[in-house]
Formats: structure tokens, C-alpha cells, sequence
């Protein structure tokens, strides 16, 4: 993504798209990570060529948790494991061993999520590449390496490890020493707005950039940058920054460390500029992906089951439309899911049982199956439970950091991919009773870009310029909320119940 900015213009074009697809070799997932490289130089490559000035900076920002392992050579030890991949399965009741969650936590701050880096660091303890390793680095700094030769270890991905203090904003020798992971592997802590280097000669001549191009540390965890990127004109808002993931919450200027922020399964990861980004990860539009990847395998049509749950009553064009076979007909499957019946069926968009890939659909029914609920029956009906399910779960989020903070909210920001999908925006102000502002659907990138431009004092100011900037320059959609709130109190008490019964029935089980 190429952004050109001043004191008064923001905008953003996308230079080079490619995928990410990552590989399953000998059983275990991995990036792709040198695809995912090649990708970086054509896009690149491709910035160069379009842009109508000289690049001032270029930025990198990417998912958390994952890390390439180099010997001392600087030369990669092993391909990069995915987070989805089952490796960190029963590391966390080794963690929890050594150091029990509550200290953890305070310690720490940080939501636990069966893939964070203590628990795949402890999978890996042991093995021949972690014991020759000598740098560890996290996939953005690891990109930034190979472009620039130098290493170094944002802030904001780094707090996502799970062995960063969050008061501090340094690392915790505690944490560290208790688990016996080697802090020396990582190099020298990088904060957002500081350089990162410059491009290599390889890289200039591969690209056709002209020397010197700088790379500036930005908010390397996709999420710092996005939230960088909410358009909010006051400090009262709540944010979810939608995509594979939601990530909502608010941003503080404190961790919130208490046992009933644990328990509730909040985060403290660090923001840009001294902040902190209380929030709660749900699982996201990653359901309904899964949920169109499994139906374009089988050749399940939209047709016959948008029929089937609205009574007929369709669109000419969802009508028309023979299947769900390609993204292209998304639209469709979302207006049939529009006419579904609300609420009829919630699953809880937390549990982890919706983590790895596969056939969601089926997980879901199971999900409805196993708390007494209606099964979907139908692509449209599935659609509407994941939708409906997501919005629940982002009224809880902003309900319980709002009661665990102490802060108010007056406005919720979504932003990320899901700014596109006007009913899940619609239903989120409904389940929330509060208005939802849509967009810039590429917050991240933006965000990314203002940090930048700041840098490189093309502008000035604290996060608030920068997010005026934006609010005076993005499409941005209103949305209020509609219809009877009480179903929405009734779906989140119905949801609550299955789950304290779920978990009576887990802790009846006999041990085997």
C-alpha cells in the first residue's frame, strides 16, 4: 500500500496484492515465509514504479506471536511455524506448572491465548532449532532483517509474547528466567516512529527503489497500526478492528492488571505513543471464512438454501446466483443472511474449538447441537449464527473492558476488512445500543502510513491530529442501532447459561 500525505490530504493506494498461504509439511503448519518475502519485493518493486514521487519511507506491519529463528550468520534455522498449528497443545499446563496464570498475568497483562510466543518458545524447547539459534525475530522484524541487514524488536509485537511488562514497557526478567527462555535471543527493543534501517543493495537493485530508502519502525502488530487508524474525535470510544480476527476494546493509558481483568480474559498490549490496547480477541470473520472455504469444496449453493431459510423471499440477484464458489458471491450469501431469522441460533465466538482450520460449518452445528440450540440448516442460517454470534461477543468485549477500566464509551469504531460488511456493523450497533462508526477498512495500513509521515515530519502531532486527519479524509458510515434490544439481552443470557453449563458438564467429567 502507497500512502502520499500532508497537513491536509491523506490517501492510499494498493501497489501489489499476493497470498498467504501457508503450508503443512511432515504434519506441522507453517508460513510460507519466502513466498511471503518475494511478495514484499514485487509489492516493492511495484510501489516504485507507480509512485509519482520518490518513497520517503516504507513501514512494515504483520501478524503477532510467530518468530524465524537465524543461527549466527543471520541465515534462518527453520521455516516459521503457523500459530493455528497444534504444537503448543499442553504447554500451557507447563507454563501454569512454573508459573501459575494469576501471576502470569500480573506479570504480564496478557489474554491467554493457547498461541502466544511463551507457549510456542516452551513447544520448542528442546529441539535442534531452537537450541542452535541464536536471534529470534518476530515475522515483521524478520521481513525488516532481510531488507535492511539489521535487526531489531518492535514494541508493540513484542508485547504480544507474552514476556514484555506492560508498566515498563521492558522486558520481564521474572517471566523470562521462571520459564528458562533466553531473552538474549531477542535483539534490542525498537519503538514505533525510530529507524529501522535502510534498504540493501540486493533489495534496491531487485526493487529499482534509489539509495538511500529508509524503514521506519511503525506499530509492527497489525492491530497497533490499526488502531492508529480509528477516525475517533473523542477519547470516548471503543474500537474493534475486524478481519480474520475482531479485536475489541479501548485504548488506555494504563494496563489494567486486576484478577477479575484475568478472569474476563482481557490483554494489555502496547500501543503507539505510550498507549495500551485493553482489549479482548474474538475469533472473528476467520468463522465465516472457513465456513465459505468448506462450502466452495463441497459445492454447496446458495440458491436452494437462501430459498430454503427466507421462504422464497429473495433477491433477484441472490436468485440468480448458483453458488457460493468464490468470494464473489459473498454479497448474496449476506443478503440471504439478512433475512434470516435473527438470533435464532449463538455460538460463542471464543471458544477454541473454532481455532483451527477445517470444516467450521459442522463445528458450529456441533456448537448449537451440544447447548440445546436450533442447528442452521442452511449457508444463510450458518452465516447469520457467525454474524449474530460476533456481534454478541463484541457487546460483551466493550461492556466488560468498560465496567474493568473504568472508562465510558459514547462511540464504537469498526475497522479492518469487516467495515465492509454492512450487516455485521448493523448488528453490532444493535447488540451494543450504541452508534457504530464503519471504516477506513484499511486502518492498518494508515495507521502505519501517519506514523510515517510523522517521522518524517511531513506532519506533526500526537494521536489525535493524526486520527483528525483521518476522520476529515476517509469515507466513513454511520450506523444506529435498530429494533428490540431486549433479544439481544436474551441471546447474550442464553449464550451465558449454555456456556456455565458447558463448563459444569467438563468439570463432572471423570477423569480417565
Amino acid at each position: 500500500m502507497v500512502g502520499q500525505v500532508t497537513p491536509d490530504t491523506l490517501t492510499l493506494h494498493e501497489a501489489h496484492r499476493f497470498p498467504n498461504e501457508p503450508v503443512r509439511l511432515n504434519g506441522t503448519l507453517h508460513w510460507n515465509i519466502l513466498s511471503l518475502y518475494q511478495g514484499v519485493l514485487n509489492g516493492l518493486k511495484a510501489a516504485a514504479a507507480t509512485a509519482t514521487t520518490p518513497l520517503t519511507s516504507i513501514g512494515i506491519d504483520s501478524w503477532a506471536v510467530d518468530y524465524g529463528l537465524l543461527d549466527a550468520t543471520g541465515t534462518l534455522l527453520a521455516t516459521p511455524v503457523h500459530y493455528r498449528d497444534t504444537r503448543t497443545t499442553g504447554a500451557a499446563e507447563k507454563v501454569a506448572a512454573a508459573l501459575p496464570p494469576p501471576a502470569l498475568y500480573a506479570a504480564t497483562g496478557l489474554q491467554h491465548l493457547p498461541f502466544n510466543t511463551i507457549y510456542q518458545l516452551i513447544a520448542a524447547q528442546g529441539t535442534p532449532a531452537l537450541t542452535a539459534a541464536h536471534r529470534l525475530l518476530l515475522i515483521p522484524d524478520l521481513i525488516a532483517y532481510w531488507l535492511t541487514g539489521e535487526a531489531g524488536t518492535e514494541l508493540t509485537n513484542a508485547s504480544t509474547t507474552q514476556l514484555i511488562d506492560p508498566r515498563t514497557r521492558t522486558w520481564s526478567a521474572h517471566v523470562a528466567k521462571t520459564l528458562g527462555i533466553d531473552l538474549a535471543l531477542f535483539p534490542p527493543l525498537r519503538h514505533p516512529g525510530t529507524p529501522a534501517g535502510t534498504l540493501l543493495p540486493d533489495v534496491l537493485a531487485e526493487t529499482g527503489l534509489p539509495h538511500p530508502t529508509p524503514v521506519t519502525a511503525v506499530g509492527s502488530h497489525d492491530t497497533a497500526s490499526a488502531v492508529v487508524g480509528v477516525p475517533a474525535t473523542s477519547p470516548h470510544f471503543a474500537y474493534i478492528a475486524t478481519g480474520t480476527w475482531s479485536l475489541a476494546g479501548l485504548e488506555l493509558d494504563a494496563p489494567v492488571l486486576t484478577e477479575a481483568s484475568r478472569r474476563a480474559n482481557f490483554t494489555n498490549e502496547l500501543g503507539v505513543d505510550g498507549t495500551v490496547r485493553y482489549l479482548r480477541n474474538i475469533m472473528g470473520l476467520w468463522l465465516l471464512q472457513e465456513c465459505l472455504r468448506t462450502w466452495e469444496n463441497t459445492g454447496e449453493t446458495t440458491r436452494k438454501n437462501t430459498m430454503a431459510s427466507t421462504g422464497g423471499n429473495t433477491s433477484e440477484s441472490t436468485r440468480k446466483t448458483t453458488g457460493i464458489r468464490t468470494p464473489h458471491h459473498l454479497p448474496a450469501l449476506l443478503d440471504a443472511a439478512a433475512h434470516a431469522t435473527p438470533l435464532r441460533s449463538v455460538v460463542d465466538a471464543g471458544d477454541p474449538a473454532f481455532i483451527a482450520p477445517g470444516d467450521m460449518p459442522a463445528r458450529i452445528a456441533a456448537a448449537c447441537r451440544r447447548t440445546g440450540q436450533p442447528v442452521p440448516r442452511t449457508p444463510a442460517e450458518t452465516t447469520r449464527c457467525v454474524l449474530d454470534s460476533l456481534a454478541l461477543a463484541h457487546r460483551r468485549a466493550i461492556e466488560d473492558a468498560v465496567r474493568l477500566s473504568g472508562r465510558t464509551v459514547d462511540t464504537v469504531h469498526i475497522v479492518g476488512g469487516g467495515a465492509h460488511n454492512t450487516l455485521l456493523c448493523q448488528l453490532t450497533a444493535d447488540a451494543c445500543g450504541l452508534p457504530v462508526v464503519a471504516g477506513p477498512a484499511e486502518a492498518a495500513a494508515l495507521g502505519n502510513i501517519l506514523v510515517q509521515a510523522r517521522t518524517a515530519g511531513t506532519i506533526s502531532g500526537g494521536l489525535s491530529d493524526l486520527r483528525a486527519l483521518l476522520h476529515s479524509t476517509q469515507p466513513l458510515r454511520q450506523y444506529e442501532p435498530t429494533g428490540d434490544h431486549s433479544a439481544w439481552d436474551r441471546a447474550a443470557s442464553r449464550l451465558e447459561g449454555a456456556q456455565v453449563t458447558e463448563t459444569e458438564a467438563a468439570e463432572e467429567e471423570p477423569c480417565a
